[in-house]
């Protein structure tokens, strides 16, 4: 029910603000999250784009 109210109150006025001021009345750090969110989504990215390599057998069988 809380959430649905931070949420109500973030669509009708600055969201921003709401969100901080939410996270400051319960203690969360938000700079926190984010900075590990984005090393999170930095990290999954880079999983992505480094090539797998194939086993020299799988190559032979092919």
């Amino acid at each position: 029910m809380v959430e649905t109210a931070i949420l109500l109150a973030a669509s009708r006025t600055n969201p921003a603000t709401v969100l901080r001021d939410a996270a400051s009345t319960y203690k969360v750090d938000p700079d926190a999250v984010a900075r590990k969110v984005k090393q999170e989504f930095t990290a999954k990215g880079k999983a992505k784009k480094s090539p797998q390599s194939i086993p020299k057998s799988a190559k032979d069988a092919a």
